[in-house]
């Protein structure tokens, strides 16, 4: 290093450590990794900053510098999460830290000190303060987007792109991410949205990953451990697959081919004394470890505590059941004893006996003691807790977990144990992806404590070694948006803006940024197949007359005699008559191109056989062009297209008024604000203009003449649509005008609204056991009207082209009912395959929608004098008990 080089070194070093980024890293009890001090740098300098690196790489460390940057500066930080109990372990670390009075926690159902300058939230809680322009964003500098790559997710994912979008100008955002492989594009979108963003990533693992794969010969002998890749002389593990493991596979499967041969001959002998069928030759298949075996010879190897990864509820049950009939036992009796104690602790005053019977607590605690625990969304919050505490000190010792256990709740092991390199998806068996993949992996290995993490695959049918190893790389899977504008969406945004800023705001989504991108792509297509269409155009040129016009005969009449015949003979006419007079129109318009073509000039021309040469790679060139400007069209513009349909539809049904603006030089006032030249004024949303309308709207101003362009003012229809987030947002709204929820009971009221939050696990017909009140009874009644009003909203989807919704699923009416009337949990889940986590989880949704309902009563209390009332009452029947369990002290 030259003197320079050295010089501008120090200086650099010099400025560090005056720097707060330097200060907040000297407060840690351990050394920053370079990622993490690039990140605070960027953070301190003002930009924004998205960091990608590998589960447990310490990616909330650059969160914290933020949260410490809020404390220092005297503003606010929002700490957001996908999921409520991500966001409530990270309440409880975070006062741990900064105490109870500093931090504060938002979620669906708990408010502890909202206007703390640090609180944790899920998501859609930012998103609507951002849409009710809550004052306390007005002190807010910093937002955390942890998981940030759950924008991919069909159902929730659009929320976070609502978010960045929304957020004010002054805040800056910390986007915490898994290493996707198209994280520049994403830092791109967020830069050219919020301006200047930091992308950091680091791909190193904090602990090393070894891979191995549990094979076993048969019931008699011990589960095998072998390498999935080779280890070099060293004893590095390399990216080349281990030929041992290959060969002890093939091994096994000679080994079961013999088993099922010798199987077959006694089969065929005790055939002849009638004892048994044989074994068809599909069936032959190697020996599959048992779980409890494999947690036994992972235990004796001293690679617990691990976690094992079975993509079933079911499954993860029966493992633990399988672990203890097996005998096994990982806890010692001082381990058991504190195991107790804490169980005890936690348990105390939260659940009464009888919920704890019906969820199965004896069997569960039981099960606990011995070191074993499932994890999945069927139990009930206050159980996965009990877990996640006993797991995070060491108590139980292997864990059988589904996939949603990978998704950010902080719960690190030596192993991870994957039962299968498949799952099912709802719809068929499906391989994992590299990124769940990645996912799951990652909890192998506890920083600070394992010198290496361990990833074990268990041996299964149809596995194969190099489709383990394929699924190990390290940019694992790209991040695609699941943005869609909806109906609430919409109504917000035209609450606060213009229809031309709204638009505006949606052409900045994620989701257009990669339609854009993908529509560059066919610019130079576009470009190409132009130039080739006009060189043979040039090529065909005619002295007799026009080839071009010659050629387009050609086609025409191909068309209708192929296509448009074909067309036809599916169309349904409404008689005999009316089909023949469409054949004899199209048989005599045929006969016309026949006519022009065969008369036409060109037909003459001594070089016709070359000029048709050129002519029919114009035709196949021009028809690719077309299908390319085609697909060019429906890319560009794309999320704004699907906002007007929205808005069309919500204009026919009243919840939009349209309205008609003028701008350009004489349409803007002197305050800066546009004139809005409506006919009627009995809007009810606000018309006053942001300051990006003013740009939006005053943008070339100079240039151009004054316009009457199309803008929309909200009704109290839409204001009321505006305070609902529901996936069936205009269901429910179009539910209450209709008027007929106002005829029922609180609990008739929760029964039906039952339909829009619940979806059956395994499908079903869409009905409960029973209606109460019998068919002809208000429930029954009001399902039918609800049935309804979703079939009318259905119609209007599909005819503005819009994506359908799941139907409406009733099977919930007749168990919230009896929840509702009072009945206890066992008697609830008696007779249903719902289980704890089920119900509780479906109810708390409900909760929120009564919730939501009884706070917009100002929109619809005139028609519905009674439903405020009602709603009220409803959320409180649901939300008792088990139910109204937060799992936060």
């Amino acid at each position: 290093m030259s003197p320079s080089q050295r010089y501008a070194a120090f200086k650099k070093h010099s400025a560090y450590e005056r720097s707060e980024a330097a200060r907040f890293a000297r407060s840690l009890p351990f050394e920053l990794d370079p990622f993490q001090i690039e990140a605070d740098e960027a953070l301190e300098a003002g930009k924004n900053v998205l960091v990608a690196a590998p589960t447990g790489a310490g990616k909330t460390i650059v969160a914290d510098f933020a949260m410490h940057l809020a404390q220092q500066k005297n503003v606010k930080a929002f700490y957001t999460t996908p999921i409520k109990a991500l966001s409530n372990q990270k309440y409880h670390d975070l006062v741990d830290v900064y105490g109870a009075k500093n931090v504060g926690l938002l979620t669906g159902d708990t408010s502890i000190n909202s206007e703390a300058n640090i609180v944790v939230m899920t998501t859609e809680v930012l998103r609507n303060m951002l849409y009710e322009n809550s004052e306390t964003l007005r002190a807010l500098r910093y937002v955390i987007l942890d998981e940030v790559h759950y924008l991919a997710d069909k159902f929730r994912g659009p929320v976070w792109e609502e978010v960045i979008i929304h957020l004010p100008e002054s805040v800056k955002i910390v986007g915490l991410s898994a290493t996707v492989s198209n994280v520049e594009d994403f830092c791109a979108w967020i830069e050219s949205v919020r301006g200047a963003t930091q992308l950091v990533v680091s791909e190193k693992r904090p602990v090393p990953l070894e891979q191995h794969v549990m094979v076993q010969s048969d019931d008699q002998h011990e589960p095998e451990l072998i390498d999935l890749y080779r280890h070099s002389k060293n004893g590095v593990q390399t990216d080349k697959l281990n030929a041992k493991l290959v060969d002890r596979i093939d091994q096994l499967d000679r080994k079961a081919v013999s088993r099922a041969h010798e199987e077959r001959r006694g089969g065929r002998n005790r055939h002849r004394g009638g004892a048994e069928k044989r074994r068809r030759p599909g069936q032959v298949r190697r020996y599959i470890p048992r779980r409890w075996a494999v947690v036994d010879e992972l235990n004796f190897m001293g690679l617990l505590p691990g976690i094992y990864f079975i993509f079933s509820r079911n499954g993860c049950d029966e493992a633990v059941e399988q672990c203890l009939r097996a005998g096994l036992e990982l806890t010692t009796k001082d381990e058991v004893m504190r195991i107790r104690a804490i169980v005890d602790e936690m348990v105390e005053g939260e659940l009464d006996h009888s919920d704890l019977k019906a969820l199965g607590f004896a069997r569960f605690r039981y099960a606990l003691e011995e070191g074993f625990a499932p994890h999945h969304a069927g139990m009930v919050a206050l159980f996965r807790q009990i877990v996640e505490r006993l797991f995070e000190e060491g108590l139980v010792k292997m864990v059988f977990a589904t996939e949603t256990l990978a998704l950010g709740i902080n719960m690190p092991a030596r192993c991870v144990v994957i039962e299968k390199l498949e799952k099912f998806n709802g719809v068929d068996h499906v391989t994992l992806t590299p990124g769940e993949y990645t996912q799951l992996t990652g909890r192998a290995g506890r920083r600070g404590i394992d010198t290496i993490g361990h990833a074990v695959i268990v041996d299964h049918r149809d596995f194969v070694p190099a489709t383990a190893a394929s699924l190990s790389s390290k940019r694992v899977y790209p991040l695609h948006s699941s943005f869609k504008p909806t109906f609430n969406m919409a109504v917000n945004l035209l609450n606060s803006s213009s229809y031309e800023t709204a638009r505006d705001t949606l052409d900045h989504s994620f989701a257009q940024w990669e339609a854009n991108e993908s529509a560059e792509d066919l610019e130079s297509r576009i470009q190409t197949l132009s130039k080739a269409v006009e060189g043979y155009e040039k090529a065909f040129t005619c002295s007799h007359g026009d080839f071009k016009d010659f050629m387009t005969i050609r086609q025409k009449l191909s068309y209708l005699q192929k296509d448009e015949r074909r067309h036809l003979k599916r169309r349904r006419f409404a008689s005999d008559k009316a089909r023949s007079e469409a054949f004899r129109a199209l048989d005599r318009r045929i006969d016309e191109l026949k006519t022009e073509e065969s008369e036409h000039p060109c037909k003459s021309c001594p070089d016709f056989q070359n000029h048709l040469k050129w002519g029919h790679r114009w035709l196949r060139e021009s028809k690719e062009l077309r299908h390319a400007r085609g697909r060019y069209e429906s890319r560009t513009g794309s999320v704004a297209r699907q906002f007007d349909q929205i808005c069309n539809v919500l204009s026919s049904l009243g919840y939009l008024k349209e309205t008609r603006i003028k701008h350009g030089v004489a349409g803007l006032q002197e305050d800066g604000t546009h004139q809005s030249f409506s006919e009627n004024t009995d809007g009810v949303s606000d018309l006053s203009t942001s300051n990006r309308d003013i740009a939006v709207l005053s943008q070339n101003a100079e240039s151009r003449p004054p316009q009457i362009v199309r803008d929309y003012q909200l009704t109290i229809r839409g204001q009321l649509l505006r305070h609902l987030y529901s996936e069936y947002d205009l269901v429910l709204s179009e539910a209450i005008n209709d008027g007929f929820l106002d005829d029922l009971e609180p609990e008739e009221l929760a029964a039906t609204l039952s339909a829009l939050v619940y979806q059956a696990r395994r499908g079903g017909d869409n009905e409960p056991r029973r209606y109460p009140g019998g068919p002809g009874g208000a429930v029954a009644t009001s399902c039918r009207r609800l049935r309804d009003v979703f079939a009318d909203v259905e119609m209007m989807r599909e005819d503005a082209d819009l994506d359908e919704l799941e139907p409406l699923d009733f099977g919930l009416v007749d168990v919230m009912y009896d929840w509702a009337r009072g009945e206890d949990l066992a008697q609830i889940l008696h007779g249903t395959e719902l289980t704890g986590g089920d119900f509780v989880r479906n109810a708390k949704r409900l909760s929120d929608v009564l919730q939501q309902i009884s706070s917009a009563n100002a929109y619809y209390e005139a028609e519905n004098p009674h439903l405020e009332e009602n709603a009220r009452k409803a959320n409180k029947l649901v939300n008792r008990g088990i139910v109204a369990y937060s799992g936060v002290d």
